[in-house]
């Protein structure tokens, strides 16, 4: 069978810090992925790597069956990747950038236009895409992100944080969006959170990850049913001995 993403045994250290320590797991086509954990677990790490941006020290990461170290430039136009602390241009407006973006991720047959479109949509910014980026709030400029992430319909999609500072509804938003790509375009989203709850609600299944190992693996509800708790918080918590 042929994975989305394939990580075997991948290590990664910094100096005497050892960031992932034997990281192992696969994500199917068409899958919500989501890897949980506490701030420095190892998530952003591993994230970092399947997106070609650094290295592995060892272990090997493939992306639809091409290696993320020897076939990078491959890798890089079958993905779309959305740091946590991504940033837009602030003296664009919403759509200059989109269609500033949308120009370096054009396909053969590919329309910009269609693009843009594709990231209007999901953004659900309506008019508020003539006016410039820095007259957006935080959630606006969220949305516009994770629009241009989806609007490529990347083969995966790599999302760290994607609803990071933001407000109830905005989260709301922008989960449904995630969800619908996936439905719509048969999307992988791969996406790295701290936050369980939310992770709960939108991935199939999850990694549960500390000091750079995963501890616990499968859909939310087995998790919760093999700890007999009520939420992968709790799960999270007595897997590593806190409950």
């Amino acid at each position: 069978m042929s994975f989305a993403v394939e990580a075997e045994d991948l290590a990664k250290s910094f100096g005497n810090i050892k960031a992932l320590d034997g990281l192992s797991f696969r994500i199917n086509p068409g899958e919500i992925y989501g890897l949980i954990g506490p701030n420095g677990a190892g998530k952003t790490t591993a994230l970092r790597i399947i997106s070609t941006l650094i290295l592995p020290t060892s272990g090997y990461v493939k992306v639809h069956d091409h290696d993320v170290v020897d076939e990078a430039s491959v890798v890089r136009k079958l993905i779309a990747y959305l740091p946590e602390e991504a940033g837009a241009y602030k003296n664009l407006s919403g759509e200059e950038y989109l269609r500033f973006m949308a120009s370096f991720s054009l396909r053969e047959n590919g329309s910009l236009e269609e693009m843009v479109a594709i990231a209007a949509q999901i953004s659900g910014l309506g008019n508020r895409l003539r006016d410039k980026v820095k007259t957006y709030s935080k959630g606006m400029k969220r949305r516009l992100l994770v629009a241009r992430a989806l609007m490529t319909r990347p083969k995966l999609a790599v999302l760290d944080e994607p609803t990071s500072g933001l407000d109830v509804l905005h989260s709301v938003h922008v989960r449904e969006i995630i969800k619908q790509q996936v439905k719509k375009y048969d999307v992988t989203v791969l996406i790295s959170s701290h936050n369980m709850l939310e992770v709960e609600y939108l991935c199939e299944k999850v990694a549960l990850i500390n000091h750079g190992k995963i501890i616990a693996e499968g859909t939310p509800d087995k998790l919760k049913i093999d700890n007999d708790v009520e939420n992968l918080e709790e799960a999270f918590a007595k897997v590593v001995g806190l409950a």
